[in-house]
């Protein structure tokens, strides 16, 4: 050990003596490389910290010969944050210490004099790099329906992440040599503009490192120790960056765990842990298998799911924490008891005082799965955070088809007019709407009767009052609406959805190939279950409906339970976690079936949903999926059968136990009750409009009671907390005279 460069204060001298002896062995490795698979919740960002305070403060390295990266500027925060408490900011001046993307952009403005840029170039954001590639699309010609710009920004980004140039990209097929092209004329309006985009921060840096020796032994001498935080969601561009700036010293820490590589679609490539091993023979190696978060039960459920994938290194996860509880499984009729059953269960879990609501969080594989739980929630009268995402019906696919509806409905609805009058892109600018609107002013009419009569075209006494190249997609428009109003006379809400979303090719407007376009059409086939609902209601009905349920005032923050996806949730950590919808084709995702690793990466996403619950974990299907309307069969997810029957208590569909999944290949083992056993009768208790009270919520009035799985189930206003439901077994309520 050598001579400390600093003095510890009373407070952090003895920070080692609470490591246990694996993060001791990590924090305190020798010189070379040092590769760090820490499972969840093993204490990574601790070691990480106190490697750079072990470094500084016993083995004399100076703050300015380190980099730490990490991916978000929230982990680089709580780093440097976790760093300063330890050393005092004084001592930890000079450490390089941020995200991936900062780190790039400041070398680059140091070295500017050798880029195609400025050293005061600017960093163009989401939005920017979309308007740069359509007009890369307009200069070249090429039709931005067939190259939707969303879609070709995607597939140039994922060239540079793999190191990939305008003048090396593969082409394989007609599409690819186009593609080829914008990229180039991208890349061309990029540098015109003295601008760059977030992958060109990593590809340039990476560039200039290989190909200028004294630029490389610069960094590379300067940095006596790299150390990289979430090294499993490093893609190449960035692996190769790390390789350039540890080449002098070899002193290289990486801090990561494959098992929770979930981002493959972002271009992160797990396997760049095996990459490390095998570019650095003899690395020391250094497993984190302590967790401090879960029970046991929960972590030996999470092995026997991950344990499945191969090519990766076992870990064997232990606590200190007690077996605990066993997992609750639940199999439901459909997707509308899955959602009663999440909310019914946190209800009781928070009457009975076990948890708060913010100790609970609910688990999807896709954003489109929020908009029952959200509904439920709403119906129930109770709050939620919803984090990774808009509301469901907050999205932009969502309320537009809201909007073709409402104006169907309702041709005076302006509103909705100027929100879909030209999506998709159908020529229809800011002018001529603004025309539009001026038209129906001097003729005393409104915008849709001005439209409705345009779909006569030449005939129509509006037509002449319009440049040509604004009367005929004004015309063509009137045409759908006028049909669409003709159609709804009598068309179910299901055919009149269907013959709007096939008028417009809405599908091929959304799905351009990307994760997000696939994401966003499952919304929409989301809300078009909901409409197969109301088969024999009327439009206005289903309108009022979903205007109601959407009511943004009804979401709060606070202590409330969370609704997220598994992406979402990589990080965090709750008491009671409820995963949904555990049925192939959802998780895992259908797309994965015929992809390998994608599958590998799905049973990941679900490990590292199990792995966020600390006390109880509540694993959820349902038997049909669609809604009260027409709902599909579903198969029970292939990864339930990983999880071993011991830890699992489950119930099925009538409420009754079962003793778990069994083997791979079994089914489920709910059972219906016999037909001659009689269903247990539960005394009601309670009725609308009597005064009750409760030990925390103090009195309150009774609004509905009513027998549900085996227990009485009772809304209850009260004075202090409002609206709240309640197990009637579990809730201690006492009737007032």
């Amino acid at each position: 050990m050598g001579r400390p460069y600093f003095c510890y204060n009373h407070s952090t001298m003895d920070f080692l003596d609470k490591l246990n002896p694996a993060q001791k062995s990590a924090v305190t490795a020798g010189d070379g490389p040092v590769l760090v698979l820490a499972g969840p919740g093993s204490g990574k960002t601790r070691v990480l910290t106190q490697r750079i305070a072990y470094l500084i403060g016993y083995e004399g390295v100076r703050p300015y010969q380190m980099l730490a990266v990490t991916f978000t500027n929230k982990a680089a925060r709580e780093m440097e944050h976790r760093v300063q408490q330890l050393l005092g900011e004084e001592m930890t001046r000079g450490l390089l210490l941020g995200t991936f993307h900062s780190t790039c952009a400041r070398i680059l403005r140091r070295e500017s004099e050798r880029l195609p840029v400025s050293g005061d170039f600017v960093i163009f954001d989401a939005d920017d790099q979309l308007s740069v590639v359509k007009s890369a699309l307009k200069e070249l010609n090429l039709s931005d329906k067939l190259y939707r710009p969303v879609a070709v920004h995607a597939a140039i980004s994922r060239a540079k992440n793999e190191l990939i140039g305008p003048a090396d990209f593969p082409i394989t097929t007609y599409r690819d040599e186009a593609v080829k092209r914008i990229y180039k004329r991208y890349q061309e309006l990029l540098q015109a503009s003295n601008g760059v985009d977030f992958d060109d921060l990593l590809l340039m840096t990476t560039n200039l490192l290989a190909d200028n020796p004294d630029v490389r032994e610069k960094y590379a001498q300067r940095f006596r120790h790299v150390l990289v935080d979430e090294f499993q969601d490093t893609n190449i561009a960035q692996y190769n960056l790390i390789k350039h700036l540890s080449s002098a010293h070899h002193n290289v820490f990486c801090v990561g765990d494959p098992d929770q590589s979930v981002y493959r679609w972002r271009g992160a490539d797990y396997r760049n842990v095996l990459r490390f091993e095998e570019d650095h023979p003899g690395c020391q190696t250094i497993l984190l298998e302590q967790n401090y978060r879960s029970r046991q039960t929960i972590l030996d459920a999470a092995m026997a799911v991950i344990d499945r994938n191969p090519r990766r290194k076992r870990k064997q996860l232990f606590s200190d924490l007690g077996k605990g509880e066993k997992i609750v499984f639940y199999e439901a009729n459909d997707d509308y008891s899955e959602a009663s059953f999440v909310i019914d269960t946190i209800a009781q879990l928070v009457a009975s005082r076990q948890f708060e609501p913010g100790d609970c969080a609910v688990m999807y594989r896709t954003n489109a799965m929020s908009r029952l739980l959200e509904e439920t929630f709403l119906q129930a009268r109770l709050p939620y955070r919803l984090v990774g995402a808009q509301r469901f019906y907050g999205r932009r696919e969502v309320k537009d088809i809201i909007a073709f509806l409402r104006l169907v409905q309702n041709k005076d609805d302006d509103i909705s007019l100027g929100r879909i009058i030209n999506v998709p892109p159908r020529g229809i600018g800011e002018k001529t709407v603004l025309a539009l609107r001026l038209a129906a002013q001097t003729a005393q009419m409104t915008s849709g009767d001005i439209l409705l009569d345009l779909a006569r075209g030449s005939d129509s006494p509006f037509f002449a009052q319009f440049a040509g190249r604004a009367a005929l997609p004004l015309a063509d428009f009137g045409g759908l609406l006028s049909a669409w109003h003709s159609f709804a006379a009598t068309a179910t809400i299901s055919e009149l959805f269907d013959r709007i979303a096939q008028d417009i090719h809405y599908k091929d407007h959304l799905d351009d190939g990307t994760e997000e376009g696939k994401e966003h059409w499952e919304n929409v086939v989301e809300l078009h279950r909901l409409a197969d609902e109301y088969e024999t209601r009327p439009l206005t009905e289903f309108l009022e409906n979903v205007a109601l349920i959407s009511d943004q005032d009804t979401i709060s923050e606070g202590n409330v339970p969370t609704l997220l996806t598994l992406h979402a949730a990589k990080g965090l950590e709750f008491g009671v976690v409820f995963i949904v919808g555990l049925d192939d084709g959802i998780l895992p995702h259908s797309r994965s079936f015929d992809e390998p690793e994608e599958m590998e990466e799905e049973r990941r996403l679900f490990y590292v949903g199990i792995t966020r619950a600390k006390e109880r974990l509540y694993l959820l299907r349902a038997m049909r999926r669609g809604g009260r309307g027409y709902a599909e069969e579903t198969i029970e997810s292939r990864f339930l059968g990983d999880v071993p029957a011991e830890l699992v208590s489950g119930q099925g569909r009538a409420g009754k136990r079962n003793s778990g999944f069994g083997s791979a290949s079994s089914k489920s083992t709910w059972t219906l009750p016999s037909p001659s056993r009689p269903a247990q009768i539960i005394e009601q208790k309670f009725r609308a409009g009597i005064r009750v009270s409760h030990p925390s919520w103090g009195e309150g009035i009774v609004l509905d009671s009513r027998a549900q799985d085996g227990d009485e189930i009772v809304d209850v206003v009260f004075n202090s907390v409002g609206i709240k439901r309640l197990a009637a077994s579990l809730a201690h309520l006492s009737v007032l005279k």
